[in-house]
């Protein structure tokens, strides 16, 4: 009888010998061989489960993908006793990739965002992502406000849920900055995490404004 082979599990195992290659040497240096070799499986395995190299690392861009978010959903199931401020803060530091365990997953991460901006194909996966991550901290930011008395008036609603996703985007720019500051050395982690924590800090001052009311006369 022939051998079964777990073809799901072979493409993650791939995933991990190209994300193993891409913290070494980047992208660039990432070549189905060495891919092969790097999986300990054959050229042909590696023809059978990915077509092309692109369709490999959009898989591996997924992977990695992930495995982050799976860590920013558990930060954001709430205890009773965790606020939403608290929530939020902790899924920005694990966006932000600072620790020293995920300095090797902050090589690689920025590694795909570098080729996203030549892949078409990348470059959706990866704002199909920024994308969830805006949605959920947007509505971490407006429970912030609201929970601090500060609700909005109904006329007001669209333009201050316009401020929160603004708020929403800028975070997770910051968080992506700060990831590229540590890597290259100009920030330490501390001094990075010391930046996100000022932000948040400000933010919850005054986390959504509704515009300010014009004149007719």
């Amino acid at each position: 009888m022939p051998r079964q082979v777990d073809h799901a599990g072979r493409r993650r195992l791939i995933a991990e010998a190209v994300c193993r290659l891409a913290d070494e040497r980047g992208l660039e240096g990432v070549t189905l061989r060495d891919v092969a070799a790097r999986a300990q499986v054959s050229m042909g395995a590696v023809q059978r489960c990915f077509r092309t190299k692109e369709e490999m690392l959009v898989f591996a861009l997924g992977y990695i993908s992930e495995r982050i978010m799976e860590r920013v959903r558990a930060r954001l199931v709430r205890s009773p006793a965790q606020s939403a401020g608290t929530a939020l803060g902790h899924a920005a530091t694990e966006i932000s990739l600072l620790r020293e365990e995920h300095r090797a997953e902050a090589r690689v991460w920025l590694a795909f965002v570098a080729q996203a901006a030549v892949s078409e194909v990348l470059a959706r996966t990866l704002q199909a992502n920024y994308a969830t991550l805006q949605e959920a901290f947007t509505r971490l930011i407006e429970e912030v406000g609201e929970g601090a008395g500060r609700a909005v008036p109904l006329d007001a609603q669209r333009d201050a849920q316009l401020d929160a996703q603004r708020e929403a985007r800028t975070l997770l720019a910051l968080a992506d900055g700060l990831t590229t500051h540590v890597l290259i050395g100009h920030l330490t982690s501390q001094e990075a995490h010391d930046v996100l924590h000022a932000h948040l800090s400000a933010l919850w001052e005054q986390p959504v404004r509704p515009p300010r009311t014009t004149s007719n006369r």
